[in-house]
């Protein structure tokens, strides 16, 4: 009798463990963000959870049983069955994205991963789903390729020569009406021309003088030169040019230049060329308005990471949204290093150079990349002592990840994806184009089994804004970046390819012989700690998500909203703040200024930059006031852990 009632008593606590198991599921499912829910194959609903019920403006009553095909368009109906029919035990996950209608009858964006459930005996029953809005970000990126296209279209139909120039002079731009009026080739851009090599020796002094005011800020207005074309000819021409302004400093020079010839066709000329300069001034707003979209954008990706990593953080790897949110997760920080790239992109530099490790690189690139295009089969060969580079890895990574999307776009059936690296030198690059500095380099080929180019595609393929896809397919911008970041690298670019035969790209880098910097080191711990903390940003939703990311790692908080209120309280109980995470674009008072103050409070404040921005804006200057350090937006529960405890333990705090 005794064995049988502590049976009874284990079934009866193993039932009770199991609803509070349950339970426990069910709470966290119903306070996610993120819509969920499941159906069966017709589409019917059998569960939602309060954020579904919230973002449709139903009750679950009105929900469960009804068919959620009823949110979405006519046209898109059938693709969405398509999506989630063709899961299998084998492959029984997809993403995909499709339009709604909201309750207000606007058309929405949605992002769906789909999880089809099994019996025991192998039959499908129903589908698991989660969901997020992802309407902003669409309507963002088609502005960008509306912003990029009108650039293009007005640079191309420009009946007069469009250019900029870098600060020594060096042509980096020129529209195609460039090559017809000077008589310059393609090539002879790639060599490198200096602008002043433009015009005829005694015309040179003076345009020295004039670009030297232009870019110490003064407005010079339309001055006439006699340029010199290639084969030695010249023309009378009034030129019009501005200073590049980026990050403050002025980087070149960019303008019209006018053939004066006939002077009375001329005047008509340079009034309609004057109206279109101060047009084209406008475009000056797309590096702002790209980085502004960035930091807006990380700041919103900040709350998503933070409360993924909230969340992971009380559950582990045998929970059953424990992948998908790992996947969000690794998502997010997707597209935090795309918003990187744009913004190093902008700067059109290298910011973050180590010696690195080509292989890993090409390695991990490849397998995620390899991830997303299932028809596409990669091959790698990659030489055991390959030489180190110094490079920026975000940049290397941005040059496979635009190689390896033009071969699958060259590849829309699928096809072999072959990658090769090797030790080389200079003697090898001396057959191409370039004249190569002397010295060892690495070798890195991509080459593809696609459509391939014809020979007039293949001298265009580096240029800005060329593409040969249909419009809004394509910004034209992959492969310039491609480009433009080899030369920042100090090195070369070699293109084969033949129409119906694939295309190789062949990439020189020069090699390093510094030790590689160990990238693979373990994943420290999630480390909390003790004390207190002032955390500074006017965004309510980071300084949500900031606050309970650092109470979750122990620390006592302390909140502000804007910089003069952080600055009085951090003045009154200063003895008891051990570190502040301070943002730095905030309206009324700034980071820096901020920071300045609190300086002045306690010249010994420990402090966190933390921005949507890269390092590489405001904060480097910051930084380089004696700031402890910097993390970007989005930041999770571990970036944030070691960044403090970081801080905190070289202070001996």
């Amino acid at each position: 009798m005794s064995e049988l009632k502590s049976k009874f008593d284990e079934a009866i606590s193993d039932s009770i463990a199991l609803r509070e198991s349950e339970e426990n599921y069910r709470a966290l499912v119903e306070d996610m963000p993120a819509l969920v829910c499941r159906f069966l194959p017709d589409g019917t609903l059998t569960f939602v959870n309060n954020s579904y019920c919230r973002y449709f403006n139903k009750t679950r009553d009105e929900l469960l049983g009804a068919n959620f095909f009823q949110f979405i368009p006519a046209e898109e109906r059938e693709e969405v069955r398509k999506q989630y029919g063709s899961l299998t035990q084998e492959s029984p996950a997809i993403n995909y994205e499709h339009q709604v209608y909201t309750p207000d009858g606007d058309v929405h964006w949605q992002r769906w991963t789909d999880r089809a459930l099994f019996d025991e005996n192998d039959n499908l029953y129903q589908y698991q789903s989660i969901g997020l809005d992802i309407t902003e970000s669409k309507r963002v990126e088609q502005a960008l390729r509306e912003s990029e296209e009108r650039f293009r279209e007005m640079a191309e139909l420009m009946p007069q020569t469009v250019f900029e120039t870098d600060a020594a002079g060096k042509l980096t731009f020129v529209n195609r009406n460039a090559f017809d009026n000077f008589g310059y080739s393609q090539q002879d851009f790639d060599d490198g021309i200096n602008a002043l090599d433009m015009l005829v020796p005694e015309d040179r002094r003076r345009a020295a003088e004039n670009i030297a005011k232009i870019m110490g800020g003064e407005e010079i207005g339309l001055n006439e030169y006699t340029a010199l074309r290639k084969d030695g000819s010249s023309f009378t021409t009034m030129a019009h040019s501005a200073p590049i302004v980026r990050e403050g400093e002025t980087s070149g020079i960019r303008g019209f230049i006018i053939d004066i010839t006939d002077r009375k066709k001329a005047e008509e000329e340079r009034k309609r060329m004057e109206t279109q300069f101060h047009q084209a001034q406008k475009l000056e707003t797309i590096g702002t308005l790209a980085g502004g979209i960035a930091h807006d954008f990380n700041n919103l990706m900040t709350t998503i990471l933070g409360n993924t990593s909230l969340i992971l953080y009380d559950i582990d790897n045998t929970h059953p949204h424990y992948e998908p949110l790992k996947n969000i997760e690794r998502q997010i920080k997707r597209g935090a290093e795309l918003t990187t790239q744009m913004l190093g992109y902008a700067r059109k530099g290298k910011y973050d150079v180590k010696p690195v490790n080509l292989n890993q690189i090409v390695e991990e690139s490849s397998a995620a990349f390899g991830r997303t295009r299932k028809e596409i089969t990669i091959q790698c060969e990659l030489a055991d002592d390959l030489f180190a580079v110094e490079a920026d890895k975000g940049q290397i990574q941005q040059i496979l990840l635009n190689l390896f999307v033009n071969a699958a776009d060259a590849m829309p059936q699928g096809g072999n994806l072959f990658l090769n690296t090797s030790n080389t030198t200079y003697n090898d690059i001396k057959s191409k184009q370039y004249l190569p500095a002397p010295g060892d380099y690495l070798r890195l080929t991509v080459s593809d089994t696609g459509i391939g180019m014809d020979e007039k595609v293949r001298q265009r393929i580096f240029d800005p804004f060329f593409s040969t896809k249909e419009t809004g397919k394509g910004t034209g911008l992959g492969l310039a970046s491609v480009y433009g970041i080899i030369k920042n690298h100090g090195g070369y670019i070699d293109v084969q390819s033949q129409k119906g035969h694939g295309s190789k790209f062949s990439i020189f880098l020069p090699a390093s012989d510094k030790n590689v910097c160990n990238s693979s080191e373990p994943v420290p711990e999630i480390m909390k700690g003790s004390g207190t903390i002032l955390i500074v940003d006017d965004e309510e939703m980071v300084l949500d998500v900031g606050g309970r990311v650092l109470k979750k790692l122990g620390y006592t908080v302390l909140e502000s909203n804007n910089g003069c209120h952080a600055v009085d309280l951090y003045e009154k109980v200063q003895d008891k703040i051990n570190l502040v995470v301070l943002d730095i674009v905030m309206p009324d008072m700034g980071g820096g200024d901020v920071y300045d103050r609190l300086k002045e409070i306690n010249p010994d404040v420990k402090v966190l930059l933390s921005s949507g921005y890269s390092i590489d804006d405001q904060a480097r200057e910051i930084m380089e006031r004696g700031c402890d350090d910097f993390i970007q937006k989005p930041f999770s529960l571990k970036s944030m852990s070691e960044k403090i405890s970081d801080i905190l333990s070289k202070k001996g705090t």
